[in-house]
């Protein structure tokens, strides 16, 4: 499906990063009108890949300057983020309520919502309601769940909110494409569909990195290592962390790290362990989610090397000439942050067709599902959070929606 730059599918992407979500809009045939980022390295790349209707500010009511069909995207996300130390009352968190003010604002036809799976229980659940309360009220019907990007074809364990919704008619939601492999439970959901791709098929044709950047395609090249590194990397099987080192060999803040999860219901060092820190990747399973730091801790499944910063962007799916700029540092974080635009475009092609196909009418204001997982049990604190959303908003449960999890 493409459509010309005249397309009526028009979409504005709020807190657009370097452009996964545009990109995959656009391929899934949608034409961005506007984008807005306050970073500079994020404007900087989106404009160069993807056209110069970005724009560098602050979002706001002032700096949304167009009507669109769907307005998308995802508020920052390191206020609740399990990579990083949560805090409430992060100012980030409260960008949840801005973009969902100016869809009530703007009353687009659909939007389109993507957080880290942390948002699910940030500040006891507030930031749901900040979200599902603004925009239940401004009539939309509205799915949210969570999700593996690795069930829609992204070559990486990434759990992610998605949320999506329809004023004056009721989407669906669109459905996984493969089914995963290499997480405990995901082998067994969606094994009526094909398998996935793999870390190794994601990085098939890369050349040797070079040993300086920029490297050919860009960012292909080496992390050095200090002797310490070298040391760590050399002992590590594939699949293997750094809980399989030797203590001496640890990183410093490897054990305080271990007890960061505990006040937020996410796992303990008595449900999970220690984070994995270094880790060795599986050539012949989806990589574990891309984050900003992947590069310093997740290492080649046969090079005793860290992945490089191309290979973090394949498996974000982004294309192998999309260049990012700023540092390396920031280009990392950039492509960490980023929607992997193959899901977005999976997730807009299915509600660009659904709106083609021009739906029925349907009263507006109605939660039809909220999923916040698909494991059997929950954490302490998600089970609260749930058990609010449904006394306030309603909405099915995973009992309620004919999902093929165990086929």
């Amino acid at each position: 499906m493409s459509f010309s730059v005249s397309s009526p599918a028009t979409v504005i992407d709020l807190f657009c990063g370097a452009g996964g979500l545009s990109l995959g809009l656009r391929h899934a045939g949608w034409r961005i009108v506007q984008a807005i980022d306050s970073d500079r390295s994020a404007v900087e790349t989106y404009r160069n890949n993807l056209g110069d209707d970005v724009v560098q500010a602050e979002i706001s009511a002032k700096t949304v300057l167009c009507d669109s069909l769907l307005i998308a995207g995802g508020p920052p996300c390191q206020g609740f983020s399990s990579a990083g130390l949560r805090k409430n009352g992060d100012g980030r968190n409260s960008l949840v309520k801005v973009f969902a003010t100016l869809i009530a604002r703007y009353q687009p036809r659909a939007f389109l919502f993507e957080n880290v799976e942390g948002f699910l229980t940030a500040e006891g659940g507030a930031r749901i309601v900040d979200l599902l309360g603004t925009l239940l009220s401004a009539g939309y019907n509205i799915h949210l769940r969570k999700i593996n990007a690795a069930n829609y074809g992204v070559p990486q364990h990434r759990k992610r909110v998605i949320a999506i919704g329809g004023l004056g008619w009721q989407p669906t939601f669109p459905e996984p494409i493969c089914h995963a492999r290499g997480m405990p439970g995901a082998s067994r959901s969606f094994r009526h569909l094909p398998p996935g791709p793999s870390l190794a098929e994601a990085l098939r044709g890369l050349p040797k990195p070079s040993k300086e950047p920029p490297g050919v395609p860009q960012g292909h090249f080496e992390t050095p290592l200090s002797s310490v590194d070298a040391d760590r990397i050399s002992r590590l099987e594939i699949g293997q962390t750094m809980r399989d080192l030797p203590g001496a060999l640890r990183h410093k803040s490897y054990q305080r790290r271990a007890y960061r999860r505990v006040m937020d219901g996410t796992p303990t060092d008595k449900r999970g362990g220690a984070p994995a820190g270094l880790r060795r990747l599986r050539p012949d399973e989806p990589c574990k989610a891309i984050t900003g730091a992947a590069r310093n801790e997740f290492v080649h499944p046969l090079k005793d090397r860290f992945l490089t910063i191309r290979e973090c962007a394949r498996l974000q799916t982004f294309p192998d000439d999309f260049e990012f700029f700023g540092s390396s540092t920031e280009q990392s974080t950039l492509i960490g942050n980023a929607v992997p635009s193959l899901l977005a475009e999976v997730v807009g092609a299915h509600l660009l067709k659904e709106l083609l196909a021009e739906p029925a009418r349907a009263d507006g204001g109605k939660l039809l599902s909220f999923i916040p997982t698909m494991a059997e049990g929950m954490s302490p604190i998600l089970a609260r959070v749930t058990q609010q959303v449904h006394t306030l908003f309603g909405g099915a449960s995973p009992s309620d929606v004919q999902l093929p999890l165990w086929v």
